[in-house]
């Protein structure tokens, strides 16, 4: 059926005289977002009594990488101001350090737990309807008409992070460290408690973070229909030759040569060292 092919002009593809009807859709609609990108400088790394030994051996530390593990959000409406929300957002990082016991000795692996903190005000809209469904049960533990449902959803989204440095500082140059609460899931990743204030040195990285952060709310939405999306290709079985299959597989050959930084990128390219930032 060609009408079910898309394309870029939906006025060509689509036209008016096609359209069958109009259909009522439940949708998430995207009120506001914002995106950030932070520089995260001398966050101190926790760790594990174990690997806290190590590091109070340890001639130098180098940061190998760093992945955010989890994302805790928070969201509550801002007083005296209708339809906007803070979201608040706590980032866990899962940090690999290399630790060097002597200045020429082979690295040892590491890891350990970096927290991070902050906070965005967005429109997220107002509703004062409370929301029942067929979905939660009258006797469950999901109860119904709660206020709270009629909140927009917080939607975070995180980039791979940048590890950019790390360095060990004695306790006297320690930064302040506010309390949070770490979940016990994450306290399971790594084996047990964090070491407190008594550790001898302390990890500082820095880590470069981009991420995207939006309020969404489910809404019925008027949309034309055209037809039903049904698909028209079969799908291939798997059972035929491995070998035949890896023969239509074309070689990976940027995967062996690496593409080069841009010309005018190159000029522009300079080398920022930590300590210098």
């Amino acid at each position: 059926m060609s009408e079910n092919v898309l394309c870029n002009g939906c006025e060509d593809c689509y036209p008016s005289d096609k359209i069958k009807e109009a259909v009522c859709i439940n949708a998430s609609r995207i009120y506001d977002s914002c995106s950030d990108k932070d520089c995260l400088e001398d966050l101190p790394v926790l760790l594990t009594k174990p690997a806290q030994c190590m590091i109070d051996k340890a001639a130098n530390v180098r940061l190998n990488d760093v992945e955010v593990c989890s994302v805790s959000i928070g969201l509550q409406p801002i007083p005296f101001n209708k339809g906007f929300y803070a979201v608040d957002m706590t980032f866990y990082f899962d940090v690999c350090l290399d630790v060097f016991m002597a200045p020429n000795a082979l690295p040892m692996p590491v890891k350990g737990l970096s927290v991070f903190s902050k906070r965005a005000v967005l429109f997220g809209s107002d509703g004062n309807v409370k929301i029942f469904s067929s979905e939660c049960s009258a006797d469950g533990t999901d109860q119904q008409g709660q206020p709270v449902r009629n909140c927009p959803k917080a939607v975070v989204q995180v980039a791979e992070p940048i590890p950019l440095c790390a360095k060990l500082t004695e306790p006297c140059q320690r930064p302040c460290m506010p309390p949070f609460r770490i979940p016990e899931a994450i306290l399971r990743r790594y084996g047990g408690e964090f070491v407190g204030s008594e550790a001898d040195k302390q990890v500082l990285v820095s880590i470069g973070l981009f991420s995207i952060v939006q309020l969404e709310r489910n809404v019925q939405m008027l949309i034309p229909a055209y037809d039903f999306c049904i698909p028209h290709k079969e799908c291939v079985s798997s059972s035929e030759d491995p070998c035949e299959l890896f023969s239509s597989i074309e070689f990976p050959t940027n995967e062996f040569f690496p593409g080069d930084l841009p010309l005018d990128k190159k000029k522009s390219h300079g080398c920022i060292a930590c300590g210098d930032v």
